[in-house]
Parts: C-alpha cells; structure tokens; sequence
C-alpha cells in the first residue's frame, strides 16, 4: 500500500502538471491577498487575518483538487494498467485508499507555503502578534478536511471515465453542487425544513463553522462521512469491473 503511495505522489511531482497546478493555487491567492486593490486585500482592509485565502481557499480548490486527482484512476483506466494493478496483492480499499491520501497530500503540500501568509500577517499588525490565531488554525484545518472531501469526490469521478479532461469537468461539478449549490438551491422550496436540511448537506455551512475557530465534532462527523461515502461509491465502481 505504503509503495503504492509513493508512486502516485512522485508520478505527481515529476509531472509538469503537478508544479503548475500548486503554481496557480499560490499565485491567484497571492494576487488577491496582497496586490489586486481589493476589499479582501490584506494591505488595504486594515485588519490582520487571512480571510481572503480562507475565502478563496474552497473556489480555487474547487479546481485544483480535480486536477490532481483526474488522472489517479482515469489513466489507469486509459492505458489498461487498471486490470494489471488489481491482480497486484492489494485488496481494492488498500489501492483506493493509497490513491486518495496521496491526493490528499498533494494539496496539503499546497498549503503549506501559505504559512508564509500567516508569518507576515502575524508580525505586520499594528500590534505583533493582533491575529485570531485560533480562528486561523481552525480555519486551516477546515480547508484540510475540505480539501479531502473534494479529493474524494474527485477519486470517485476519476474512476467512472478513463477520459482525464471527462472526470475532472464531473468532479468540478459535483464538488460545486456540494459546496455551494445545495445551499443555493435550498431558498427555491419556501420550506424552512427542507431549506434546513439543504444547508446542512452542503459544505459550505459545515467549512464556515470550523472558520470561526471551534472545531464542532458535527461538522468533523460531517466530513469523515462524506469522505467514507465518496470512497465507498469508489470501491463499487472498482468492484463493478470484476463483474
């Protein structure tokens, strides 16, 4: 499982691909944080905090996950190396789950120079140091378990097509309709129960929640299961291939 692992996250890092996509990531939230003349702006709002890569962190994730994780089923579909790899001594969770965690880690391998961000916020406040420390944190761990539901769902999308360009257009759009389009459509039933379960089945309320600093053991619940579901529907399909 563990060689498996490693082979997709280096297969990831020798590819151009995989640079230019954390590339894009930390230009355009850079762009945003410090030199476009917007609101959102660090420079310009006059508060220390991150909320503009918290606030842009989902939207751009919400293309950089698939992009990583289109290719992680799909070109092994495409290439034939699919039915080679089941017949390694591996069972279908150790290969999906070695798939998924090393999506997973690539994006958080893209995370992690926006503690940079943190660093020059933390010590260009008026005051060192004026920072919602515990808002940013919670906010960061957040972004983590968002960043592994869209994972998830990308695995998913990625092993219905061996068509790469085909699963990450599916994952963009399953992860648009859970991250925010429940949520929107919740206000079209005039129903306050339906509305209510609308909301809380997207992602959007549950990744607000843990930004405000608490981690509510609801909304990690709410996450591990999305992420269970998503691997589960993925281990269908892989088992629907022996059929």
């Amino acid at each position: 499982m563990f060689s498996l692992l490693r082979k997709e996250i280096a297969d990831f890092l020798s590819s151009l691909i995989g640079y230019l996509v954390m590339a894009v990531f930390l230009v355009a939230v850079s762009l945003f944080m410090w030199v476009f003349p917007i609101e959102m702006n660090v420079l310009n709002s006059g508060y220390a905090n991150l909320d503009a890569l918290f606030v842009l962190g989902p939207w751009v994730f919400l293309f950089l996950c698939p992009a990583v994780t289109m290719r992680l089923f799909a070109e092994e579909n495409r290439t034939g190396t699919m039915e080679l790899l089941l017949t390694k001594p591996l069972s279908d969770w150790q290969i999906i789950l070695s798939k998924f965690f090393a999506g997973w880690f690539l994006t958080i391998i893209t995370l992690i120079p926006t503690l940079l961000f943190y660093y020059s916020v933390y010590h260009l406040g008026a005051t060192e140091g004026n920072i919602d420390s515990g808002g940013t944190w919670g906010s960061y761990i957040g972004l983590l378990f968002l960043a592994g539901a869209y994972v998830s769902v990308g695995l998913f999308a990625s092993s219905l097509s061996n068509n790469q360009i085909v699963s990450f257009i599916f994952a963009v759009f399953m992860c648009f309709i859970l991250f925010i389009g429940l949520e929107s459509a919740s206000g079209i039933f005039g129903i306050e129960s339906i509305e209510t379960v609308l909301v809380k089945l997207g992602i959007n309320s549950h990744y607000m929640s843990m930004s405000r600093g608490v981690i509510d053991t609801r909304d990690v619940i709410y996450f591990v299961s999305l992420i269970g579901a998503f691997i589960l529907l993925t281990k269908t399909r892989i088992e629907s291939r022996k059929w």
